[in-house]
């Protein structure tokens, strides 16, 4: 690998005159550049950016870390991180967790050791928050995306979860439902919690009870959604509608929709919290809190650029982003003679069981 050395020596300029072209910070004559850049182009050179970051303490390196980067709404929150980031001169690493605390521990300590200047971090963790608490001492810089850390201060872009749920139900209300099933997250992350309590809303605003035995909780993975949905549509919960909180676990219910040949919305009605239309055409149909995705990650690195920067100080800053309801065809009334039971699906359901035994 080329030294600055024998670039200095190629071009017949002194290394200070390299560093200046390479980094930008002085103004070098167009002949010298010229030079420099050939030399650098013939002998391959790239600076060394670890001893760089050595002196100037910055690496301007950005991490990322997420809990399920299979999810379709993180690629575009990661997307729109990169893109900003870019424009910045930063570059940003990306890492998944795979909702394991374990996993997401070793990924920020192994982020510290390569020095990077900010961390954006969609946490798993209810409880354990050392390894949260130590890199924020340390002095790296710390924005929480999607979901914020219960008991630690630092800068978060988050979405308005009770009124994106809020909104998604009272619409299913306004069908004519009142039996509303809902598939949660993990309750232990504080956006399920946020789209539970708007689920919940919207049903104390007309006085329906929310019912125990309709509130199931998933852990955004599409097994989940999988086995809540066929253990709902098994049941004799009487529901007509279920809402589903994260497009993940929407799959799994859609696929059990198939496997126990159930209609959408003919026999039950289906709203969730994702879009799935951009990466599955087949589920356009599907009435949707849409989360701007990436407008989400790029708000995120500009707030971790701002504070690494110093052009942001002070307490930190908490931003809240609106999501959109889009109605489609799958809360529709007009595919529905009349509100279908599941305890009709039910019936179904046992009775092709019996047949096949």
């Amino acid at each position: 690998m080329s030294t600055i050395v024998e670039v200095a020596k190629r071009a017949s300029v002194s290394i200070a005159t390299v560093s200046n072209v390479v980094r930008g910070t002085r103004r070098v004559s167009p002949e010298l550049q010229a030079r420099v850049q050939a030399a650098i182009r013939e002998l391959d050179y790239y600076p060394n950016a670890i001893a760089r970051s050595l002196k100037v303490k910055q690496t301007r390196m950005l991490g990322m870390i997420v809990p399920d980067i299979t999810n379709p709404f993180f690629p575009g929150v990661i997307r729109g991180a990169e893109d900003t980031a870019f424009d910045r001169d930063y570059f940003l690493v990306a890492a998944n967790t795979d909702e394991q605390i374990g996993r997401e521990r070793r990924l920020v300590a192994a982020l510290r050791t390569y020095r990077i200047d900010g961390l954006l971090l969609a946490s798993t963790t209810g409880i354990d928050t050392a390894h949260i608490r130590g890199t924020i001492a340390s002095g790296v810089s710390v924005v929480f995306l999607d979901r914020p850390v219960a008991g630690v201060k630092a800068d978060a872009v988050l979405l308005d979860n009770v009124r994106g749920a809020r909104e998604c139900v009272r619409h299913l209300v306004q069908q004519g439902h009142r039996r509303i099933a809902v598939v949660t997250g993990p309750l232990k992350a504080q956006n399920a919690r946020e789209r539970l309590q708007g689920y919940e809303e919207a049903l104390r605003e007309v006085d329906i009870p929310a019912s125990k035995s309709l509130i199931l909780e998933g852990d955004y993975r599409y097994e989940s959604g999988h086995r809540l949905a066929k253990q709902l549509l098994e049941s004799k919960s009487e529901a007509t509608a279920i809402f589903v909180c994260n497009g993940v676990m929407t799959l799994g219910v859609l696929n059990a929709f198939e496997e126990m040949e159930v209609r959408c919305p003919e026999d039950m009605a289906l709203a969730t919290f994702d879009d799935l239309t951009m990466d599955h055409s087949s589920h356009s149909h599907l009435t949707a809190v849409v989360q701007p995705s990436y407008e989400m990650g790029a708000r995120a690195a500009t707030l971790l650029m701002d504070r690494i920067e110093g052009r942001l100080s002070g307490d930190p800053v908490v931003v809240r982003i609106v999501p959109t309801l889009v109605v489609r065809e799958s809360t529709s009334l007009h595919s529905r003679q009349s509100l279908s039971p599941a305890s009709k699906i039910h019936k179904r359901v046992s009775s092709r069981a019996l047949n096949r035994t």
